[in-house]
């Protein structure tokens, strides 16, 4: 019997490389999806490997409709079908008021963060969906806490497309709900990944632990436990829902 499949976007490094290692520890084979990162991929991939999954390295900038398309070719390509998608890939800028950001700024966030993330969807549908011949399947998406928070001096621009991310998730997951698809998110609250430094701000976890109940950062595989468990079998009457992980916040 073959393995399902996932593809994780954004797997080289943080919340999405630890979604495919423990992809793979459940029993999946991952096409681990990049950006520029082909070396944090390349560990991604050698951990699945080594957790007994298949691994294939797909890079793309989600923010080029042109790429995602080549994208889920190339995963086509490698695997006989589309079970789970782990919709991850996302960017953050520099801290800034919305005073100071760009035109441009703003669009390439909405274009990688929202239109992205929704167009990669979209190919998951196209596969899974019994509409279309597929046999089902699970997509999660990721949130976050800013969506919730507004980020207020620092990203209100990321954090915009994340709460467009959650309106999002509920409509999917009821246009798709009839097609054997479920749809859920993660809201990850302050985790301790890369990301932080991306936006200038790489002592964010630790400075910000105490504002969390439970006075700690979160890590990406505390993230990636729920993720698999939406994914899961044992969320099989769960569609439409933002789980948070957050510690609280």
């Amino acid at each position: 019997m073959s393995r399902p499949t996932v593809i994780v976007t954004g797997a080289s490094a943080g919340i999405g490389a630890a979604s495919a290692v423990l992809a793979a520890r459940a029993g999946y084979d991952v096409g681990v999806h990049y950006n520029s990162d082909r070396a944090g991929a390349e560990r991604t991939a050698s951990l699945v490997e080594a957790e007994g999954g298949k691994a294939v390295l797909i890079q793309g900038n989600v923010g080029d409709p042109a790429d995602i398309t080549r994208i889920f070719s190339e995963f086509d390509a490698a695997f006989p079908k589309l079970n789970a998608l782990v919709n991850n890939a996302g960017i953050v800028d520099q801290k800034a008021r919305l005073d100071e950001m760009s035109p441009e700024r703003l669009q390439n966030m909405v274009n990688v963060n929202l239109v992205g993330a929704m167009l990669v969807a979209k190919e998951a549908v196209l596969r899974m969906s019994s509409k279309h011949g597929g046999s089902g399947g699970s997509i999660v998406n990721l949130s976050s806490a800013a969506a919730t928070l507004g980020a207020g001096g620092q990203y209100v621009d990321y954090a915009a497309t994340k709460g467009a991310i959650d309106t999002f998730n509920t409509g999917l997951a009821n246009e798709v709900a009839t097609e054997n698809i479920r749809v859920n998110a993660v809201r990850p609250g302050i985790i301790e990944t890369e990301i932080h430094a991306k936006g200038g701000l790489p002592n964010r976890a630790a400075e910000m632990a105490p504002m969390v109940p439970m006075q700690r950062s979160g890590t990406a595989e505390e993230v990636a436990e729920a993720i698999i468990w939406l994914m899961s079998d044992a969320a099989s009457y769960v569609t439409g829902t933002v789980i948070n992980v957050s510690g609280g916040r």
